[in-house]
């Protein structure tokens, strides 16, 4: 069997979707999977084993252009596919497998893809409340699966290997120190402040860490430029040797790479979080008001630390510089004794 997937748009929702690919290779190891993607996702779904190309989509997020959607549609009518699954729930992702006359197009009831998609889903939240399982549930058989326990398990989560030579060669290029074990922080986040742990507590602890022997990356986009920065001047001086800001200077494969190299990650939620617990590094993830019950790092070495329950709406907050305050409320010595008890545990 053929299937295309229509990817989402988002890194972390990408990392999530690759427990879908590995459910279905795994009960039946003859299908062949394309996924639709950003050029951006191309490094992660590479990494993806299960996965046997990645077709560009060079339609921006949000462009509706349903000329060109039929266009790129019809250009894939020669490729025999059986089955395709829409992962977003938009109007717009369900256009291009209706244009590439793909026989069964399989997607939770969106916005009115009636007709577009022949197989619709309704989705119970209760019976899947993490939206992982709601991508895996797509690739089952309706009538089977009714509840997340329905499911396969265990549940297959990301998983992405990245190499022993290619740690070394990526390390050695940022002129990283190979003597002193890597701390990731990935201080950034959608949606603002409010999602972010203040880059005065991430200082603290840079330099705590520090102090004890270690060095710290800092990862994110340009955006979060000047997050890195901050956190940078905020160490002392004679430690900033060991703190390294790399944001918004590597490209999403380096970026992989160098988290693959840590000894451990701190991260808000965000992409990156996604990624380092697909790496399996030992991680804490520092949820505020957006919430893990919907898409917690998925891996057995990570440990979140939150501390208000139930969903909050995303906002900036009343404190300084928009902080949430129940990330200000997270000090840097509760993260270090997290860390240090995960590490422990762990034997790393």
């Amino acid at each position: 069997m053929k299937v295309l997937v229509i990817g989402p748009s988002w890194v972390g929702d990408m990392m999530m979707s690759h427990s879908l690919y590995r459910t279905m290779k795994a009960e039946n190891p003859d299908t062949v999977i394309d996924v639709t993607a950003p050029a951006w996702c191309r490094p992660l779904l590479s990494r993806m084993s299960e996965v046997n190309e990645a077709l560009a989509m060079p339609l921006g997020h949000g462009a509706l252009e349903i000329g060109e959607r039929r266009r790129l549609g019809k250009s894939l009518c020669a490729a025999g596919y059986d089955r395709a699954y829409v992962l977003p729930n938009s109007f717009k992702s369900a256009l291009l497998p209706f244009f590439a006359a793909i026989p069964r197009r399989t997607g939770w009831r969106g916005e009115m893809r009636y007709g577009l998609l022949n197989d619709v889903r309704v989705l119970d939240k209760a019976a899947f409340p993490l939206m992982v399982q709601r991508y895996v549930a797509l690739g089952c058989d309706k009538a089977r699966i009714q509840h997340a326990q329905d499911l396969p398990q265990p549940l297959l989560w990301p998983k992405l290997a990245v190499g022993e030579d290619e740690k070394q060669a990526t390390v050695a290029s940022f002129s990283l120190n190979p003597q002193r074990p890597i701390i990731g922080f990935c201080p950034g986040a959608e949606f603002g402040p409010a999602k972010r742990w203040p880059h005065y507590h991430y200082a603290t602890l840079a330099q705590r860490l520090i102090d004890q022997g270690y060095q710290v990356v800092l990862f994110g986009s340009a955006k979060d430029a000047e997050t890195g920065e901050a956190i940078l001047a905020s160490v002392s001086e004679e430690s900033r040797q060991h703190c390294c800001d790399l944001s918004g200077k590597t490209q999403l494969e380096q970026a992989v790479i160098l988290l693959a190299a840590c000894h451990a990650v701190i991260s808000n939620d965000s992409g990156l979080m996604h990624i380092a617990a697909a790496l399996d590094r030992p991680l804490i993830a520092l949820y505020g008001p957006s919430s893990p019950d919907f898409t917690p790092p998925l891996s057995d070495k990570a440990r979140v630390i939150r501390l208000i329950t139930g969903y909050h709406k995303v906002r900036k907050g009343d404190a300084a510089e928009c902080y949430h305050q129940s990330l200000i409320d997270i000090t840097p010595e509760r993260v270090l004794t997290e860390l240090e008890t995960l590490c422990l545990r762990l034997g790393v």
